[in-house]
């Protein structure tokens, strides 16, 4: 069976009353055109849904049957049809984004801010990923772009890098080193270290650099997120290797940790942009792609 779906909206509005006359007219169709349609369309389904009460054409029982069943199709159909318009241009469509919550508090929006000056209407859904080694979000072809840190090792995942955000050691306020401007992991090797868990490429990237500091790192506590590191060492449980951006306020409160910009070579960590190598960004994805790839000094073309 192959139904025409502008009979069945032929068919809809007669039923809720308009005269064929007038359903020719607001559709720009000939009157026996709307009437061989819905001759049709009775045909097909098998049985007569309309029945003539004097100038109109009123439904039959299955008529009224059938008429509330394709009146949800019908609006599925536009709803779909609406949604596909949405995403195919640029101009409101919708992308979807994850990131690291480290980067969400100023990488992510300023992203965002600044494309949306030129297509205010495209929106956005936001979702936050995660550190853990080897995961990520685009391969399942849920999220469009991923901000982070990590470099995908699904060969299936394209990683551009956007920038080195360095390293630095997070303190307590009166810690003896929280005056400091600058300070090597060496001059912390004996104290306490609050560290994300080893699943995370921060805490890998930690380890390495104590290591060829000369040291390895006492960890008192293992958390599961930046936020919480910070919190830790604020009331003192021990320092913290965390990344922060050249220029970025200092934390604020009495309870804020301080943060001092590590000197030790490879103190820094590349942030980048992951998406799918398997499937075509939509329009407006691929236009936030772009703005993010040039935004950085990024080809993006890429």
């Amino acid at each position: 069976m192959d139904m025409d779906t502008e009979a069945l909206r032929w068919f809809l509005l007669v039923a809720d009353g308009m005269t064929v006359t007038e359903v020719a007219q607001v559709h720009r169709v000939s009157q026996p055109g709307v009437s061989r349609a819905l001759a049709r369309l009775e045909a097909e389904v098998g049985t007569p849904l309309l029945h003539r009460t004097g100038r109109l054409l009123r439904p039959t029982y299955a008529g009224t049957v059938f008429r509330s069943h394709v009146d949800t199709m019908m609006r599925g159909l536009d709803d779909g049809l609406a949604a596909v318009n949405e995403l195919v241009d640029p101009r409101t469509g919708t992308v979807s984004v994850a990131f690291q919550l480290s980067l969400g508090t100023w990488l992510v929006p300023d992203m965002i801010e600044g494309f949306r000056q030129e297509y205010p209407r495209v929106r956005f859904r936001l979702e936050q990923s995660h550190d853990a080694l080897g995961s990520s979000l685009v391969a399942g072809g849920r999220i469009d772009l991923e901000f982070t840190s990590r470099r995908p090792r699904n060969p299936a995942v394209r990683w551009e890098r956007l920038f080195a955000q360095p390293l630095f050691l997070a303190v307590p306020r009166r810690h003896r080193l929280a005056g400091r401007s600058e300070v090597s992991l060496r001059e912390v090797a004996d104290e306490d270290f609050v560290m994300l868990r080893p699943s995370w490429e921060l805490r890998a990237l930690s380890d390495e650099l104590c290591t060829e500091a000369g040291f390895e790192p006492r960890v008192t506590f293992e958390v599961d997120d930046l936020p919480v590191v910070h919190g830790f060492v604020a009331v003192g449980l021990g320092v913290a290797i965390v990344p922060a951006s050249e220029g970025e306020p200092q934390p604020k409160g009495r309870a804020a940790a301080r943060l001092i910009r590590l000197s030790d070579r490879g103190a820094s960590r590349d942030v980048g942009v992951a998406w799918s190598r398997e499937r075509r960004l939509l329009p407006s994805a691929d236009l936030f792609r772009r703005h993010v790839l040039a935004a950085r000094g990024a080809d993006p073309g890429a």
